[in-house]
């Protein structure tokens, strides 16, 4: 979905996130900025639960009632030399900003992609045209290779040295991947998806365990060193509201 909104697209850097409200009563749900240009943004997000499926019911020239941001701080950026960018599902519109910012400042890019079927592959082309390599997976086969991201990344680290790994997609992955690359001393950074509310740091709602150390994502994240976080203190949290989730989704 394209937004128009030049102040929060001239501000926004790879990385960073808004906060969305499509109604008064409604809850505020993160949505990664996948792209900007001048006027407008660009969010991808995926029809799971009922805010998300009244965006998608959304006209053009229609308004959302409340988007805050760009939020959390950017993705650090350098020439690290070789680095393998790693996305599943609607992780890779969250991933293509920092994938074409990494190519930018000179660093050759390894990218592998994944979704469940070939339906649910998005951003190819976009990734494509920033990476060196590419590598498609799909649980099914049904395009690219049948299985997982980290298939393809325990391949690539036996002949490979990567200097740097970055991942976004959904938290187990973002484990798995984290401990793939533990095993080969790969620093991988991640960018963690928690129950978040105001996106001030206020709430408490998006805490996290980094290093044994509470951090919050909306502003001490949303990226963090894959190998200190604890993603099992994350994936409890994440399932924190699924019973009233689809209490709401079933009265909706």
């Amino acid at each position: 979905m394209v937004v128009y909104n030049p102040l929060v697209a001239r501000k926004f850097k790879p990385g960073q996130f808004v906060i969305v409200r499509v109604c008064e009563e409604g809850e505020r749900i993160p949505l990664t900025i996948a792209d900007a240009d001048d006027e407008s943004i660009t969010i991808v997000f995926q029809e799971v639960g009922k805010t998300t499926k009244m965006l998608g019911q959304l006209n053009v020239g229609d308004r959302i009632l409340n988007l805050l941001g760009p939020l959390g701080r950017p993705t650090h950026i350098e020439n690290y030399g070789h680095v393998c960018c790693i996305g599943g599902g609607v992780g890779v519109a969250a991933l293509y900003p920092v994938a074409k910012a990494l190519k930018e400042a000179g660093n050759r890019v390894t990218s592998i992609i994944g979704a469940k079927t070939k339906d649910l592959i998005i951003f190819e082309d976009e990734m494509r045209r920033v990476s060196d390599e590419l590598y498609i997976t799909t649980d099914d086969g049904s395009k690219g290779e049948k299985g997982f991201v980290t298939d393809v990344l325990k391949r690539l680290l036996e002949k490979n040295i990567f200097d740097r790994v970055f991942a976004v997609g959904p938290a187990i992955m973002m484990k798995v991947v984290s401990d793939v690359t533990k095993t080969k001393n790969v620093k991988t950074i991640v960018s963690l998806n928690p129950i978040m509310i105001d996106g001030t740091g206020m709430c408490g709602g998006c805490r996290v365990i980094v290093g044994g150390e509470p951090k919050f994502a909306c502003v001490d994240g949303p990226d963090f060193e894959g190998h200190l976080v604890d993603f099992n203190h994350l994936l409890s949290r994440l399932k924190m509201y699924e019973k009233q989730e689809k209490e709401v989704m079933q009265a909706a």
